[in-house]
Parts: C-alpha cells; structure tokens; sequence
C-alpha cells in the first residue's frame, strides 16, 4: 500500500528587505507540500492504522529529501514545521493521522538534527485555500524570533477527496527580532528558569 501522489509543489521566499531595512542575510522560507489522494475519503473508517503506517515514512522521507535539497544542508534550516490540508470530503482527523506521526515527522527532525517538536496547523478546505505552516526554532520553543507562518496556496488542490501535507522551514528568524524571549517574560513574572518543571 502507498500514498497516491498527484504532484509536489514548492515554496520558496527570499526576503531582501524587511521594515524598510535590509535583510543581512537575506531571509528564505520555503515550503514542500505533497498532494495525494485521501485513502478514507467519503467514509467513515474506525482504524487508520494501516494506512497511518503506510503513508507516513514515504510522505515523510519523500518531502524531507526535497526540503534539504532547497536549503543546501540541513544546519541551514533553523526554523521548521507541518501541516495538513485536508479536503471536502475527509475529516480533519484524516490530515492529523498523516501527520501526526513519528513515521513522518522523524526523518525531519533528524535529518535537521532538531531536539524541539514539530509545530503544526490540521485544517480542512477546498482547492486554492490558504496553506498555512506555523514554524518554530528547531532546538528552542522559547525563542520568539523564530516564531513564523509561512502561507501560500494551490490553485487546483485540494480536491474534494485529497490531503495535502506539507513540511516547512526557515534559515533564520525574523531578520530584525525585537521583542525578546519567553525567558525574559517569566524571569520578570518570578519564574525559576533553572527549574523548568515549575514553569
């Protein structure tokens, strides 16, 4: 049993300026979504599980590989994240099974050496609606800088009875971060910050 995938489609953006100021370096965020038929579409299916293992270390495998050959290497993406985009004739539940876990998301994380998990957005819509992939820092979830969305849209998916499933990535924060951390926040609220588990 495999995934049967329509297409591959790639986002990529350069910023050069941000703020009315140069972006040194210049700041990429891209993105790599599979579109692929939805297997329990139209119906209701108790276990997922089959289709669960099945799809997710080739989905996961498959956009890995293309999400490293647009950043170079994998130290060069500082920022990642997933999602799902199920359409009209699925549940939101059939997105998150794809997604949601460690037969997909696994071969990125460790292909860009991350400790954090994945952020993620679950959704459903018809063809051509936002693609929205919340991102994080790969190794820090407190670390504002890094907290971006990357969004974009495909103009013929997805069909009522597909997925979309994406992995996102970015080589930096935001170019001219000033808002500070999570850490300054709860320092300044009494936090003990070398004591996380009283956080």
């Amino acid at each position: 049993m495999a995934p049967e995938i329509r297409k591959f489609v790639t986002f990529d953006e350069e910023v050069l300026i941000e703020g009315f100021k140069k972006a040194d370096p210049a700041w990429r965020l891209f993105a790599v979504a599979a579109v692929l038929t939805n297997p329990w579409s139209g119906r209701f299916v108790e276990d997922l599980k089959p289709e669960i293992q099945a799809y997710g270390p080739v989905l996961g495998e498959a956009l890995t590989q293309r999400m490293i050959a647009l950043a170079g290497t994998g130290d060069a993406i500082e920022a990642y994240g997933k999602a799902a985009v199920v359409g009209l004739d699925g549940e939101i539940e059939h997105g998150s099974a794809l997604i949601h876990t460690l037969k997909f998301g696994n071969h990125y994380r460790e292909a860009v050496e991350a400790t954090s998990y994945l952020s993620f957005s679950n959704t459903r819509g018809g063809a051509n609606c936002p693609i929205s992939v919340p991102l994080m820092d790969k190794h820090d979830a407190g670390r504002r800088s890094h907290y971006l969305t990357i969004q974009f849209s495909i103009m013929d998916a997805p069909r009522a009875d597909e997925i979309v499933v994406v992995l996102g990535g970015a080589t930096g924060g935001r170019p001219h971060h000033r808002i500070g951390d999570r850490y300054q926040d709860l320092k300044e609220l009494g936090h003990d910050l070398e004591n996380p588990a009283a956080i």
